[in-house]
């Protein structure tokens, strides 16, 4: 996906909603980075849910998900999530980076997709721990849109028991570049 394409979603998902803020919790919050490598937007799927609204989700995800006529359409698609999904640190909504996504034609309502920082983003997928989550993570350690050092001062604030934080930080600490 391309930060066109969350862009295009994120405005069907105004549309269909009536809202205007989205957070984007998954892989696709790393377009708000000024640069991601090719290697971190491999995914077709966009996870968000309205602000506001997140029980608008269901219907996000009805219109624009997996299967729909969006997603046959233009390959990629809306995953409608709940606020709930993101096992980011604490803290997470106060870094989020807002993305100002203008109306589309024929409308006259722009939106907004409020992005997990990069190293709320990494630690959410260890948080979740797949064998891709763990590539991500190296990826982007390698790419250095994160540092080592701020993921493992962040791992304590993750919403897991202390056993599963020392997995965390060893397994990052496994995917450092040398």
């Amino acid at each position: 996906m391309r930060r066109v394409d969350l862009e295009h979603v994120v405005a069907a998902a105004a549309q269909i909603s009536d809202e205007v803020e989205f957070v984007v919790i998954g892989s696709q919050a790393v377009l708000a980075a000024a640069d991601p490598p090719p290697e971190l937007l491999r995914s077709m799927e966009a996870d968000l849910y309205p602000r506001h609204a997140p029980e608008k989700a269901e219907a996000i995800d009805g219109s624009l998900g997996d299967g729909s006529p969006f997603h046959r359409t233009y390959g990629y698609y809306a995953h409608g999530v709940g606020p709930e999904t993101a096992k980011a640190p604490a803290g997470w909504e106060d870094r989020l980076i807002a993305l100002s996504i203008p109306p589309r034609p024929a409308s006259d309502k722009g939106a907004t997709a409020l992005c997990l920082e990069a190293h709320d983003l990494v630690l959410a997928k260890c948080a979740r721990g797949e064998a891709r989550d763990w590539e991500f993570a190296q990826d982007a350690l390698a790419a250095g849109l994160v540092s080592l050092e701020r993921l493992l001062g962040l791992v304590g604030d993750l919403p897991l028991s202390e056993d599963d934080q020392s997995y965390v930080r060893r397994m990052l600490e496994a995917r450092a570049p040398s």
